[in-house]
């Protein structure tokens, strides 16, 4: 109302309370104006459409369950002992830290030597690379020639090794487990990067980088001439801090090993000395010269122990004047190529290289620690128990659960759900409760941090996980559609599928006569994320998915919240049908209308991660509880 305040305000809503003071309220029907006015003049319209739409709300509430998380800090005083618990099952090892990755750590060197490995099939080229490099390096009258087989013959392995190195990074990406993708890094648009450019950056390690190596070893003979076939101005730039640096370190290690040369001398003497002095002892007693002769070798060892700190002086002066022109000298350096590229005498691929070799070593890192993970749930593993007669029996024994990247957040607590064969189970609860992790636990998405969760008494740990979530039929809040035609979207996942079972699905999910009406039919694409579809209709479309998968376990998780009324009566009915086509199949629905599971065999009221309430439908409201609230809250009852 504040943020209205003073502006002319337009609301679209399909929840009627919220637009009850708007001064003028506009009734659309198929992009016609059909009824106008403000609530009250509507609503003494008896039969219109208006008034059936708020008759037809005031049966509902909703319950916005986004988000499944129960921060520590506002647990009451009954949560001590969780709180405690809490504890202990951090500093257990059972709690996976995801944002940590594999501790290996890898030379620069072992990192070359594991890229050569995957690109071996491309020796032959690589070895005729390496050779142009040498020839490159050693014969400027062939330069050209040599510069095309060089760029070529990388191009080739480059090429074949991004192609090897996006197909086994994206193979890695699609067996780690869900909470490898909550981490930020980890997001669509950072994946999406590092197969797109960090893939393509680490051809420059088996590429133009193993063609530097090469020409190094013929650089001291022809890297001269080479710089200055290409630039001589740079090239004569570029050499004088390593010729100056030459010639320093020429005088340096030459008074080096003078001063050791004299140190030596010096010691011998001073030896020399004493050795006379033992040997004559007497006739320096007799000439009394005891402290001349002392003198003399105290001398010399003097001498000897300072000598080779003389030689630092003029080192130090020499390589403080070296790296004064070698600041300078880079600096000159960077006007002259500026100057250079400003008359186009100099290309700007020649400046950038060591900059992409740079970029090189940084992905190659990135894509050895991917394919070194190990996910904790393996969605490429092919190991697991699979159930001859799977009945769809449920049970959280003891649950408790906190998300690896949220280590201060308990979701689940100490929870314990019997869910039998067949049985339609309702969970109802406020935000944060934990029903949708639940859910997300049922698909495998995580795994339980304490406890177990049996499946018909085997734990789901122990099962295949392609076999168990081919048994789960699940039906979200936003239902995720691919850039393709409505039959394949229907089929998704599922091989060879015949068109009549298809039509069968969609007919079953209220959708086929809509889809008949296209013109295209079955064969119409439905754009990117379904964005040729409302809403309703997409939703269908992933019911129907559901229908043709024929799953023992379905999981409704809010799936009409985001709904007007017309379109989620058309969904709600399609929904009922998935639960009842099969009288042997279990369904667990997350509700956020308490109009839609009255029927439910079993009602489970979730508060902070446990269950406080379960029942069905009368038993709950003769208790007189939360459940009791919720519905009188609605008038439901």
């Amino acid at each position: 109302t504040l943020l209205c305040k003073g502006r002319t305000t337009i609301v679209i809503a399909h929840r009627l309370s919220t637009i009850r003071n708007a001064d003028q309220i506009y009734v659309l029907d198929k992009g016609v104006v059909i009824e106008q006015g403000t609530h009250e003049t509507l609503m003494a319209k008896e039969g219109r459409k208006y008034q059936s739409m708020v008759k037809r709300q005031q049966m509902e509430k909703v319950f916005d369950d986004a988000d499944d998380t129960m921060i520590i800090e506002q647990a009451t005083a009954e949560d001590e002992k969780s709180r405690v618990e809490h504890s202990r099952l951090l500093s257990s090892t059972q709690i996976l830290d995801v944002t940590q990755q594999s501790p290996k750590s890898f030379s620069e060197k072992s990192a070359v030597l594991r890229l050569l490995s995957m690109n071996s099939p491309e020796w032959v080229t690589i070895v005729i690379g390496c050779v142009a490099c040498i020839l490159n390096g050693a014969a400027q009258p062939v330069f050209a020639i040599l510069l095309a087989l060089i760029y070529t013959a990388f191009a080739i392995s480059g090429s074949k090794l991004t192609h090897r190195i996006r197909s086994k990074a994206f193979a890695c990406l699609l067996r780690q487990e869900v909470a490898y993708f909550d981490r930020p890094e980890n997001s669509s648009g950072a994946i999406c990067t590092r197969l797109s450019t960090d893939a393509l950056a680490v051809q420059e390690m088996t590429g133009p980088r193993l063609g530097v190596i090469c020409e190094a070893i013929s650089f001291m003979f022809f890297g001269v001439l080479l710089g200055c076939s290409i630039n001589w101005q740079l090239t004569l730039i570029a050499f004088s801090p390593i010729t100056i640096l030459f010639l320093i370190t020429y005088g340096d290690a030459n008074l080096r090993i003078w001063s050791s040369q004299q140190s030596s001398q010096l010691v011998t003497r001073a030896s020399t000395l004493a050795v006379e002095f033992i040997h004559n002892s007497r006739t320096v007693k007799q000439l009394s010269i005891e402290k001349e002769i002392l003198r003399q070798y105290a001398e010399l060892i003097y001498q000897a122990l300072i000598l080779p700190w003389k030689p630092l002086i003029p080192h130090a002066i020499a390589f403080g004047i070296f790296w004064i022109l070698e600041v300078y000298g880079v600096a000159f350096l960077f006007w002259r190529v500026l100057f250079l590229l400003e008359k186009n005498e100099l290309g700007l691929s020649q400046i950038l290289m060591s900059n992409r070799i740079a970029s090189a070593s940084s992905a190659v890192k990135t894509f050895l620690d991917l394919f070194d993970r190990t996910p904790t749930i393996d969605n490429a593993s092919t190991e697991g128990q699979e159930l001859a007669d799977f009945r769809g029996g449920i049970k959280f024994d003891q649950v408790t659960f906190i998300y690896p990247t949220r280590p201060t957040s308990i979701v689940l607590s100490k929870l314990t759900l019997d869910i039998k064969p067949s049985q339609r189970v309702a969970l109802v609860g406020t935000s944060g409760c934990g029903k949708s992790t639940i859910i997300q636990m049922l698909e495998r998405f995580y795994d339980v941090t304490s406890g177990q969760l049996l499946l018909d008494g085997v734990d789901i740990r122990q099962l295949n996980l392609h076999w168990l979530r081919s048994h789960f039929g699940l039906v979200s809040q936003e239902p995720i559609l691919f850039d393709l035609t409505i039959a394949e979207n229907i089929a998704y996942g599922l091989e060879n599928v015949p068109m009549e079972d298809i039509i069968n699905a969609a007919t079953k999910a209220n959708i086929h006569q809509l889809i008949e009406g296209l013109p295209q039919g079955y064969e119409t694409r439905v754009g990117l994320k379904g964005s040729f579809l409302s809403g309703g209709e997409k939703q269908r479309i992933a019911i129907a998915r559901v229908f043709i998968r024929r799953p023992k376990v379905l999981l409704l998780d809010e799936a009409t919240s985001a709904m007007d009324s017309q379109n989620e009566q058309i969904v709600q009915a399609a929904l009922e049908q998935a639960q009842i086509e099969d009288p042997s199949r279990t369904s667990l629905i997350i509700a956020h209308r308490l109009s839609t599971i009255r029927s439910c065999d079993l009602i489970c009221v979730l508060d902070r991660g446990r269950i406080v309430e379960s029942g069905n439908h009368s038993e709950l409201m003769q208790r007189r509880g939360i459940y009791y609230k919720m519905v009188n809250e609605n008038d439901l009852y």
